[in-house]
């Protein structure tokens, strides 16, 4: 799709109401900031978001294949499937709350781009990012949907700090976008706390090591 075709569709999809489905909708600042990012990605054969909405309608166009995990709540699935705007050929829906079908689904495919914009009560999106996290390619965008809930941003601030991510923007104070870095993966079954950056200087202090002092 040409950059005057999608910034076409980035209209089309930003100038539906707010209130299209009941479960809350992300604004045009949002929606641009996908297509700058996938864009600097290239080509993006494989990704995931939780929850369904108008970034499932603009990545059906982004990527060769996505897959949605979520429930309709307030329509949010059936008024993505009957739109106009959405590519059903590239799309995958398997519907159910995402504390069941992700722990039960197999993912083979490294995914250039995950979304984390489903249930947002504590612990639910830090176990979205427990299952989803391993299947981020080296390079791949990461997106952090409603930063503004404190347990989301919580999590946010500890993902940030990893090795694992360079934090590329914050879109609107509520939509955080990382990159995932070439540094080791953090096995999923290990302890590691002691690996993450954000429990470093709590490590450092109960080892009795001194602070390095910046360069």
């Amino acid at each position: 799709m040409n950059t005057k075709t999608m910034e076409q569709l980035v209209d089309a999809i930003a100038n539906l109401p707010d209130d299209w489905h009941g479960a809350g909708t992300v604004g045009r600042n949002v929606l641009t900031a996908i297509v700058r990012h996938a864009r600097a990605l290239g080509t993006i054969q494989n990704s995931v978001e939780t929850g369904s909405g108008k970034t499932t309608l603009l990545l059906s166009h982004l990527s060769r294949s996505h897959r949605v995990f979520a429930v309709d709540a307030g329509q949010s699935i059936s008024r993505v499937k009957s739109s106009p705007l959405l590519d059903a050929s590239t799309v995958a829906f398997v519907e159910g709350p995402t504390q069941r079908t992700l722990p039960k689904f197999d993912f083979v495919d490294k995914h250039q781009l995950v979304l984390l914009d489903g249930p947002h009560g504590y612990p639910f999106p830090d176990l979205e990012y427990f299952y989803l996290y391993p299947t981020l390619d080296t390079g791949g965008l990461l997106i952090i949907d409603d930063l503004r809930i404190p347990s989301i941003r919580r999590m946010f601030d500890i993902i940030g700090a990893d090795d694992m991510f360079e934090t590329l923007e914050v879109v609107d104070g509520n939509t955080a976008f990382l990159r995932r870095t070439d540094a080791p993966l953090v096995h999923p079954e290990s302890d590691s706390w002691w690996l993450q950056a954000y429990n470093r200087s709590y490590y450092d202090e109960i080892m009795g090591r001194a602070p390095v002092a910046p360069k």
